[in-house]
């Protein structure tokens, strides 16, 4: 079993291993961070050696680094160099530190929560009632918003006062979207795209040319600002709007919500792996899926 300072010392190993790109740390790199004797830590780390949890690399640039079994010993499940899990205080991101691992210790209500957060990196330069974004986590999409109202050094945890606690579910684009829709070209009446829009299901068009290029899209609210203009005659390529956006079928609602927030449109037109039009994917459509999700 580990000794407390043992235990700071491989903690503090993995996160300055983490913070080098997973290049080897020295002794003194460690001395330093923990406010001790390089001496000693150079000591300890025999102990850790013999132990299988720390591996030395010879040379001038040499050192030592963590092994498989130092991860599973502090309970960090997986190896820092290869997932990060953002982590923002005060409304910076702290690009040194991710997360571990995050327990909820209670969930009466998301104002009443409290969450355990195990973290790789120098904890010590946050402090009590910090405000604290964690987050998404990988694969669920996990955000946890709250204050910081616990630290423990050597274990490397935060306990934070949870504020909001939101997933988004891991679904894919094209399970949502509307698909095989109906391309408009660019000398199309609005009267005859109301007709293709109404008999398809449509929320809008992509406007194609003879070369099955993409020049722009058609939603219902531009064919109404054409009603409101008295020129239900007009073309789509009068009413059309040029600054599409498209994006790959495979890509997760997550993403998905941010590409619509980032360019400020309602819809996205998705595309297969061969460039060729998937389908049409609407943020009523994400919406719905989301609420979906809380029921």
């Amino acid at each position: 079993m580990l000794t407390a300072v043992q235990r700071e010392i491989l903690q503090s190993l993995i996160n300055l291993y983490r913070k080098s790109k997973c290049t080897s740390v020295k002794c003194e790199s460690i001395a330093d961070l923990m406010g001790r004797n390089s001496g000693t830590i150079r000591n300890q780390m025999q102990s850790l050696r013999s132990l299988g949890l720390v591996q030395g690399v010879p040379g001038p640039r040499g050192g030592y680094k963590p092994t498989l079994e130092a991860y599973h010993t502090l309970n960090i499940e997986n190896d820092p160099c290869e997932i990060h899990v953002p982590i923002y205080v005060n409304g910076a991101i702290v690009s040194d530190i991710s997360v571990n691992k995050i327990e909820f210790t209670s969930i009466l209500r998301p104002g009443d929560c409290e969450a355990t957060i195990s973290v790789l990196g120098d904890i010590k330069q946050l402090d009590l009632d910090d405000t604290i974004k964690i987050g998404p986590t990988p694969v669920n999409n996990l955000t946890v918003d709250g204050t910081i109202i616990g630290r423990d050094d050597v274990d490397n945890v935060l306990l934070i006062k949870t504020k909001n606690i939101i997933s988004i579910p891991n679904v894919k684009l094209r399970d949502i979207a509307t698909q095989q829709i109906k391309s408009i070209t660019p000398q199309m009446q609005l009267t005859d795209i109301c007709k293709i829009l109404s008999e398809n299901n449509q929320i809008g068009a992509p406007i194609v040319d003879d070369d099955n290029n993409i020049l722009g899209v058609i939603r219902y609210s531009d064919i109404i600002d054409a009603v409101a203009a008295n020129k239900m005659d007009g073309t789509a390529e009068e009413f059309m709007r040029e600054s599409v956006v498209t994006a790959r079928d495979n890509i997760s609602l997550s993403n998905g919500m941010t590409l619509l927030l980032q360019n400020d449109v309602t819809a996205l037109i998705l595309l297969d792996k061969n460039n060729e039009i998937y389908g049409i994917v609407s943020f009523n459509d994400m919406l719905k899926r989301l609420l979906d999700s809380s029921n």
